[in-house]
Parts: structure tokens; sequence; C-alpha cells
């Protein structure tokens, strides 16, 4: 953040005033998920909320071009974990969680690789799988609709809508205003096109519709108290060092001011993610997941993430700006981790038990 910043110190109010709202912004999603349309619209306009109020450089060379992409990493990771959270639905979760690591190691790709090819074949469905899922949320009951509704749904919206956008934003680098301006039929074509979606939604999809379930439910349930259920054991080390260890990559891939090399990220997250979960495992004891707790996890995660940077790399002094920011990344990832999981295996338990009931009943 304090390149950004530095480039034009007379706009750091106006910046740091973007940037802050995109970090808390996506905390809103496990509660509220249709925020991720705020913070998709954030993302879209930010740039030239930069270019009509600052002199940032938002070129695809500028500084503020590596937060930009490392944000958008972000409010995608804090969805996923909201789907621990809130989603009843086993065959959408599966898909969804596909989609979403699937589009992590193509960003990972994409950065390692610098081809633009890697986001055009490993396109984000997940964040447009998200909202349609939440929007269905909205009215009717998710888990009556079966695994292939699922499948068609992000088999959908991966050709007809993400394979165009990709292409259009990564491969053939086109602005939409410029190509407007220069082929004014373009336009009209486009607000055609959105049109006979709208149209096809209303009157050949929604008819089709079976009635809703409830009134518009905006908010996802509280949460219930298995919220403090322990870890289990090496496979959520598995999983939450997978996890981590992919946006961790990413980030260091991505923020210039990291020198570690990648494996040795990987290697630092898995001692990290240990370390943090060593106590519950070996002693039994719930996790932690207290405001309490969680400034103490990131005074522990500061801590390693200081060691790790004096062993694995070449820097001479510690960047604490870059460091605070890798600290607070995995601990609030962590924390929302250990807060959602112990939920959705909850629930994974209990259709488990009721599919495993029904032939006897």
């Amino acid at each position: 953040m304090s390149t950004v910043l530095a480039v034009a110190t007379d706009d750091g109010a106006v910046i740091a005033a973007i940037i802050i709202s995109r970090l808390l912004l996506p905390l809103l999603i496990p509660r509220y998920p249709l925020v991720i349309l705020a913070a998709l619209v954030l993302d879209a306009i930010d740039g030239s909320l930069l270019d009509a109020l600052t002199s940032v450089d938002t070129g695809p060379n500028g500084p503020y071009q590596s937060f930009d992409k490392a944000l958008d990493i972000y409010y995608l990771a804090i969805a996923y974990l909201s789907t621990l959270r809130n989603w009843t639905s086993p065959s959408a979760f599966r898909v969804g969680q596909f989609l979403f690591y699937y589009r992590l190691v193509g960003v990972l790709a994409f950065e390692l690789l610098h081809s633009r090819a890697m986001l055009l074949i490993f396109p984000n469905t997940f964040e447009f799988f998200f909202i349609a899922y939440e929007v269905l949320r909205t009215r009717f009951d998710p888990q009556k609709w079966q695994k292939h509704f699922w499948v068609w749904v992000a088999a959908g919206l991966w050709i007809f809508v993400k394979l165009p956008q990709e292409y259009w934003i990564h491969i053939a680098q086109l602005d939409f205003t410029e190509a407007v301006a220069d082929h004014p039929w373009f336009g009209v074509a486009c607000a055609l096109g959105i049109l006979a979606l709208v149209a096809i939604a209303l009157f050949v999809v929604r008819p089709r519709l079976r009635a809703p379930e409830w009134g518009w439910q905006f908010a996802a349930e509280p949460l219930g108290p298995v919220a403090d259920a322990a870890p289990t054991g090496w496979r959520e080390l598995a999983e939450k060092s997978a996890l981590l260890a992919l946006i961790s990559v990413i980030f260091g891939a991505i923020l210039p001011q990291v020198q570690v090399p990648p494996l040795g990220i990987v290697i630092g997250v898995v001692i990290v993610v240990s370390a943090n979960m060593a106590p519950a495992v070996l002693f039994g004891r719930h996790r932690g997941t207290t405001p309490a707790a969680f400034a103490g996890l990131l005074a522990t995660n500061l801590a390693f993430v200081y060691v790790g940077s004096r062993l694995l790399s070449h820097n001479e002094t510690f960047p604490l700006g870059t460091g605070l920011f890798f600290a607070l990344l995995l601990t609030l990832l962590t924390w929302l981790f250990d807060r959602y999981k112990p939920v959705h295996d909850a629930r994974a338990l209990k259709a488990d038990t009721r599919v495993r009931r029904q032939p006897s009943q």
C-alpha cells in the first residue's frame, strides 16, 4: 500500500479510502452475500475513480494494478469461505468449490508464466455462480435443485458469460467505453443483448420456476453453536494449507515488495497453519473465534511472517507494511475458515445421516 500512496502523496486520502473500502466491504459478504455485487461494482469503477480524482497510474504497468488484482482474490476468498457458512446444497457447494480453486490455479499460472491465456483457460466463473446461487436463495430452497441443475448453471455462465468477458478483457485487451465510442452499433447491440437476456429471464425462465418457498431473504442465517467445534485433524490441515498457500503465492507474485520464492511461501504457510492449529489438535481445545483470539493470532502470524522474511528473503530490511498485510490476510482467512468450516461439516454430517436413514423409512 505504501508504494501506491507514495506515487501521489496529495492523493493519499482518496487512494486510502478506496483501498480501505475494498478491504472492509467484502467482510459483509458472509452475513449479506449479495454485497458481493457492491464489491464487484467497486472493483469495476475504482480505476475510473482514481483516474478522475488522483494522478495515480492505473495502467497495466502502474502501481495500483498489483493491488487491484490482489484485492480481487481477497474478496473472492471471503465469498468462498462464506459458502462454508451459508450454502445448504451439497451439490452447489462442490461445484462452487471446484470453480473457486480452478480460478486460483489459473491466476497463479498467470502470475508465474505471465501468459494472459491462463485467465481465459481458467475463467472466474465462481463469482457469477456465487451470485446466481445467492439470488435464487432469496426466494427458493437451493437443496431442492439436483446436481445437474447446478452443473448446467455453471456451464452456462462459463461458456456464455465468462469466456467472452475474459477474452475481451485479457486477450483482446479492449475497453468497453472506447469500443462504444469508436463503434456506436456495438453499444446498441450490447443493450439489445441485455434486453434479450432480461426477456428470457422474465418470460421463459421465471414461468418455469416453482412457487417461491419464502419471502425475500437477503441476510444469511445467524451462526449456531457448532461454530466453536475443534479442528478435525490432517484433512483440515491439508485443506487450509492448500487454500492459504495458493492465495499467498499469488499475492507474493503480485506484490512487488515480496522477494520470497513461491516454494518458500508455501513452506512458510504450512508452518504457520500448523502452528495455528497445533494447540487445538494436540490438546483438544476449541478454536478461538473471539476478537481477542483474532488479535493474538494476528500478532503470532506477524512474528512468523517476520521470521520467514528474514530467513527466506534477500531484503536487507523488513517491509513492515507488506508483512502486516500478509499477516492480516493469513489471520483473517484462517479465522473465517475456523469459524465457518464446522458449520459446513455439521450440515454435511446431518445431510449424510438423513440420506442413510431414508432406505429404512
